[in-house]
């Protein structure tokens, strides 16, 4: 194992909290000292069965942690996942059929190998435990936490609020991923930020159990290609894994520069003193924010598809760039961004080539707009600060840049 000090700068990279980081130094310390690597579980629900970037941010810290020679659980939960994890939801989740959650966790499992070594990934499932669970013991587990505390979840306090139905069932679902760590005996667990409350239920069980509490590692959310929303299928912002390899790259060419930089912390293979680089260089003008783009959406392409992949789906987006039609002489346009993100439509009517914002989101619509070489069709799309050369119809174009 690495020193105290290199293995808790890895772990803490893009972490959004951890609680506690003394508590993890101490973790380390004896693991260090006993030779015992630290059991990091981390569990996924088989909601839907395929992923995108943003469930690979905890993917990513598991393999960090896989790296640094410490075990990691990859739990799916298939006994939670006909619950339906009810984190940030406005009403009950539909519970999902036996079928369904064994469905979905053999395509997680296909998925996951792209980024984990499985054969150092230990795969469990929660029914393991919860099926064999009595009654009795499930009462139990119940008495464990109380009704006052479960209300304290922002969701709950919200539908209760708004009376709207919070179904019995629902309460359980952070007791029995609770216990999951329980059952585990987890050092670590690893979840996102709208995990917490589920996530300190598990600490606070294990001391219910006699066990030392889990270090908990939060990751942030990740925003979608629109820069403002959490990366989800259903909003049309998301960068699938099994997406052709083309579109991958296309798609992490279309994000703003800030948000770039983000994906390189929570998703690049880059070792934090190459981060630190591709930053100064970047500050320093010596690193065009196009070229780092294309390094990175080369590296998340040959992840998912091959090296060979990644190579082909740059060199046919270098290609697009550098054919003919493209003038060498494009008019540039600085405006000013109002806010941390602005609407593509209203992008393009304060750089001047649509008469209105209206205009603009018309021409999205009808698929007549590249930004960056990727043709867009969501009108509501928004975007970040950044470079970008904006293509609409067949031959007009400009490039943008912040004011």
């Amino acid at each position: 194992m690495k020193d105290i000090d290199s293995q808790l700068k890895l772990i803490m990279r893009g972490a959004a909290e951890v609680i506690s980081e003394d508590e993890l130094k101490r973790k380390l310390a004896r693991a260090v000292k006993e030779g015992r690597p630290l059991r990091v579980k981390a569990g996924f629900d088989p909601t839907a069965p395929d992923l995108h970037l943003g469930h690979t941010v905890l993917l990513q810290k598991m393999k960090q942690f896989q790296d640094l020679g410490h075990e990691t659980v990859f739990l799916i939960g298939d006994f939670t996942g006909m619950i339906g994890d009810p984190s940030g939801k406005s009403e009950t989740r539909p519970a999902l059929t036996p079928e369904q959650v064994k469905e979905n966790a053999r395509t997680y499992m296909e998925q996951v190998g792209k980024i984990l070594d499985l054969g150092q990934t230990k795969v469990d499932f929660n029914s393991r435990w919860m099926s064999k669970m009595t009654s009795t013991e499930m009462i139990q587990l119940a008495s464990r936490y109380t009704v006052a505390r479960m209300l304290e979840r922002d969701d709950f306090q919200k539908r209760f609020r708004e009376q709207k139905p919070i179904s019995v069932h629902e309460l359980m679902y952070p007791l029995i991923q609770g216990y999951d760590s329980v059952a585990l005996k987890a050092d670590v667990e690893l979840g996102g930020t709208d995990q917490k409350f589920n996530l300190l239920v598990g600490r606070e069980l294990q001391k219910e159990y006699g066990q030392e509490p889990q270090v908990l590692v939060m990751m942030p959310l990740l925003e979608g290609t629109d820069g403002v929303n959490k990366m989800s299928k259903s909003l049309g912002n998301y960068i699938g894994i099994n997406e052709p390899a083309k579109d991958i790259f296309g798609k992490v060419m279309s994000v703003s520069d800030g948000l770039m930089l983000k994906y390189y912390e929570l998703l690049s293979g880059l070792t934090n003193e190459e981060l630190y680089d591709l930053r100064e260089r970047i500050s320093a003008g010596k690193l065009h924010p196009m070229e780092a783009k294309k390094d990175l959406a080369q590296e998340l392409t040959a992840r998912f598809h091959g090296v060979e992949a990644g190579k082909k789906a740059r060199e046919e987006f270098e290609r697009q760039f550098s054919k003919k039609e493209i003038p060498d002489e494009i008019p540039e346009a600085a405006i000013a961004w109002e806010a941390a993100t602005m609407p593509l439509a209203k992008v393009m009517h304060n750089a001047g080539v649509v008469e209105s914002v209206g205009e603009g989101k018309r021409l999205i619509k009808q698929g007549g707009v590249e930004l960056n070489g990727v043709r867009q069709t969501d009108s509501e799309i928004r975007i970040g600060p950044g470079d970008y050369l904006l293509k609409i119809g067949k031959r007009r174009f400009v490039r943008v840049r912040p004011a």
